[in-house]
């Protein structure tokens, strides 16, 4: 038998591999990042008192009072600990210290390895609950023919419109991640929306980016989300309408240019399935996502299937709702889709047996899911536990300090890139950096307004790439390899790094 002279093709690390080496990389570096920690302010609303600690986590109480705050230079108002706007610890500006770092031997560290996955897990079981129990409620929906039934009718309105299905889904995510920072629950959409896309002619790539590029676009250019642009303000000191149209054209021009970006790939590929860069697993994604059914056939679409997708599209208004309006987090959305679960079992007409074995097998699509967003949690808690974060900040803080302006404005945000990559909580960096980042402004001439965009600018950018953070999870749905997203992306986010320098550019100049 003649030897094939064909190289066998390796294929990219999975999303558990990738992420499990950023995990290792990260844990290096503690051995070589100082250890090192601010003194922090958090306020007792028991007591009304402002809870003081420093590097040697020895507290004192102060009074909750502005006098406080202005002894410890922090320039935030007194009333925005008090109504809760600013609920994480405040780190105080030069207070850094540095501290003995954690002894760990080999075993530590295979420990800490270990323990940081259990934990990250551990942290993050209520997404995952919300994760699992959306699976089996699709689960349950496809069984019943009602999905199968509804897109057939979907897709024969789109005939000649397929652009607007792009257009449409990523304007209406970009507003929910500008509005009030609609992120993870957008996993939701994925299940529903890829077999319509399917079904228009596009591939499952095309998908994701519509959807991924509508929560990560929407979320950078915030406006009013009050876990970034709102919290970091008031860090800041200022008023989070201070820089507002700035803001709103940043929003307009990089969701405009990331709709065209999409489309521009999407009707390539729609002419022209082979430059599909996941050309190579399109038969399997119809398979999954469409079943082996002939959709060219008519489907009837039955009242009870009729009902059954209103019961489930309700379920996404009551989540949009408690979110935006009521502050609900990933316990309460479970719930709500638990609730459309059993509700479901009263109108689907399924029998019990196949009802359970709808919902156990559309959970277990979801699983690994599931498990992707825990493992992404333990590189954060590798940071905190090695108290390196406080030193990462303390460097950069001090390394921008005396810049010309318009440097200092876009190193700043080259700052908040790779602070944003290491630290995955908008709400948690904002109160962490603002303190210490926002006077520097006041140094170089610039508006505070600026610092805040930077780091808005910079921390959801790197969210496109950044494997610790929703673009993993968002992959893992649909299997597609993280290499092929970032050939996907890559002029995309040269593009928007253009858009942002020129954006604070202006800002300068007009501040």
């Amino acid at each position: 038998m003649a030897q094939s002279t064909k190289k066998k093709r390796r294929s990219f690390p999975s999303a558990y591999t990738v992420i499990i080496i950023v995990l290792i990389l990260v844990q290096a570096l503690t051995f070589f990042i100082p250890s090192g920690k601010y003194s922090t302010l958090t306020y007792d609303s028991g007591k009304d008192q402002f809870a003081i600690t420093d590097a040697q986590d020895k507290t004192i109480m102060e009074p909750a009072t502005q006098k406080t705050l202005d002894k410890y230079d922090i320039h935030i108002k007194v009333g925005k600990f008090r109504d809760g706007t600013i609920y994480r610890p405040a780190a105080i500006p030069n207070s850094y210290e540095q501290i003995k770092k954690p002894k760990r031997g080999v075993t530590g560290t295979i420990t800490q390895f270990l323990r940081s996955q259990v934990q990250g897990i551990t942290e993050s079981v209520d997404i995952m609950i919300f994760i699992l129990i959306l699976g089996g409620v699709i689960g349950i929906v496809n069984a019943t023919g009602a999905m199968d039934a509804g897109m057939m009718r979907l897709s024969e309105k789109l005939k000649g419109k397929q652009k607007w299905l792009i257009v449409i889904v990523t304007t209406l995510i970009a507003i929910g991640g500008t509005t009030f920072g609609l992120a993870e629950e957008t996993i939701a959409f994925y299940p529903i929306l890829i077999p319509i896309f399917l079904l228009a002619g596009y591939d499952t790539l095309t998908a994701v980016a519509t959807i991924y590029l509508g929560t990560a676009i929407g979320t950078m250019s915030s406006t009013i989300n009050p876990f970034s642009t709102v919290i970091a303000s008031n860090a800041a000191g200022i008023s989070f309408t201070d820089g507002m149209p700035l803001r709103v054209l940043m929003w307009i021009a990089a969701v405009g240019i990331s709709i065209l970006y999409t489309i521009r790939y999407a009707e390539r590929v729609r002419l022209n399935p082979a430059t599909s860069l996941v050309a190579d697993q399109a038969e399997s994604d119809r398979k999954r996502f469409l079943g082996g059914q002939e959709r060219e056939k008519s489907t009837n679409f039955t009242n009870r299937q009729k009902f059954s997708l209103l019961v489930f599209a309700l379920g996404f208004v009551v989540m949009i709702y408690g979110v935006q309006q009521l502050g609900w987090y990933f316990t309460e959305i479970a719930v709500v889709f638990l609730a459309v679960t059993y509700v479901l079992a009263f109108v689907s007409g399924l029998g019990e047996k196949k009802f359970i074995d709808s919902f156990v097998t559309g959970a277990a699509d979801l699983l690994g899911v599931a498990l992707i967003v825990g493992l992404a949690r333990s590189v954060g808690i590798v940071m905190e536990n090695s108290f390196i974060s406080d030193t990462i900040m303390n460097f950069f803080s001090n390394a921008i300090s005396g810049m010309n302006n318009v440097i200092f404005i876009w190193f700043m945000f080259l700052v908040y890139v790779i602070l944003g990559f290491f630290i995955q909580s908008s709400s948690g960096l904002a109160v962490l950096s603002m303190p210490i980042m926002a006077p520097l402004a006041d140094v170089v001439g610039i508006d505070r307004a600026l610092i805040v965009d930077a780091y808005n600018w910079g921390q959801g950018l790197i969210g496109l790439v950044a494997p610790t953070g929703l673009i993993l999870v968002s992959l893992s749905v649909v299997n597609i390899g993280f290499d092929k997203w970032i050939k996907f992306v890559t002029k995309l986010l040269v593009t928007i790094i253009v858009l942002i320098l020129a954006f604070l550019a202006v800002g300068v100049l007009i501040s």
